[in-house]
């Protein structure tokens, strides 16, 4: 079975993991957002890309769910001192990523080309790819004015009220490659998206050129797992994001969200009720993926689902 996953932040990557544990793992391609790459004391700083070369690689930080583990902050410290921004942490294990990764930016080599090395020395199999390597930027009108992702999200908490979205640079971009052709390829079985916000980490990659016709057009099927459990959202600000843009807080928002593109939504049993009057095949499992354990079922149970037509 080849599998492709479009993923973004910390649920698509545990999603991403429970994945690349249960199937083989070269069979595996991972589309990791780029909307949220940002440029930060010199560095070019890629979020998503990290969550999920560190989750696969199994050098994530259990504890802060981003990051390296066993990391140290003595850089961050040192920066303190001298008066340094300090609102977006960066580990020292972490920083030595930013570095190189901008070292080779600027040398010339492609994101996609450093994705690939970055993610074979840490020894994963799967393919893990940019959405693209032309530069696309996520940015919110507030009621303080338009913010930067990072800014809006790190440095003010997601407290400010999201008026509009927009996906700077995505409709002058080229998709990756590679990704329009892993859609396109015969071999393909299923396509994943993980529960990953679906405005900040998702739709920058459904902006680019090309890519919702793709997903129309592609012979497998297209999946969509929820991040919305019991109306509220496991991590992070889907929630807040949907009231806010007056949408339905609700896992069945979610699949109308993505119906144009949908062949099976994926919920959680505690949204069987309002998941029960929409007009594609929905699938009822546990989707909190607390452990690794939970992280396998789950990707089992979707893959059962497509295996199975449902």
């Amino acid at each position: 079975m080849s599998v492709l996953a479009l993923s973004g932040g910390i649920g698509g990557a545990k999603l991403a993991l429970g994945l690349y544990r249960v199937l083989p793992p070269e069979t595996l391609t991972v589309i990791a957002n780029t909307g949220d790459d940002f440029e930060h004391l010199g560095l070019s700083i890629s979020p998503d890309i990290d969550t999920l070369l560190y989750t696969l690689g199994g050098i994530d930080n259990l504890e802060l769910g981003w990051g390296r583990r066993d990391e140290t902050w003595t850089f961050m410290a040192a920066l303190e001192s001298l008066g340094g921004e300090t609102w977006f942490k960066l580990g020292d294990g972490d920083l030595a990523t930013h570095v190189e990764r901008t070292r080779r930016l600027a040398a010339g080599e492609s994101l996609t080309q450093i994705t690939g090395d970055f993610r074979r020395r840490l020894g994963i199999s799967a393919r893990l790819l940019p959405m693209s390597d032309d530069r696309v930027r996520t940015r919110l009108r507030t009621e303080e004015g338009w913010l930067d992702f990072q800014d809006y999200f790190v440095r003010l908490h997601s407290e400010p009220v999201v008026r509009e979205i927009v996906y700077a640079g995505a409709s002058e971009a080229r998709a990756n490659p590679d990704f329009l052709a892993a859609l396109l390829d015969d071999d393909l079985e299923l396509v994943v998206i993980c529960p990953s916000n679906p405005f900040l980490s998702v739709d920058p990659m459904l902006s680019l050129p090309g890519v919702r016709d793709a997903l129309r057009s592609c012979r497998a099927p297209v999946a969509a797992v929820s991040p919305i459990i019991g109306g509220k959202a496991v991590k992070g600000p889907t929630a807040k994001i949907m009231a806010e843009l007056g949408l339905p807080i609700g896992a069945a928002a979610i699949a109308r969200h993505y119906v144009d593109l949908l062949d099976l939504f994926v919920a959680d049993e505690a949204d069987a009720d309002v998941v029960a009057e929409l007009e594609i095949p929905v699938i009822l499992t546990r989707t909190l993926m607390v452990t690794l354990e939970d992280r396998d079922a789950l990707a089992r149970r979707v893959l059962a689902a497509a295996g199975r037509g449902f």
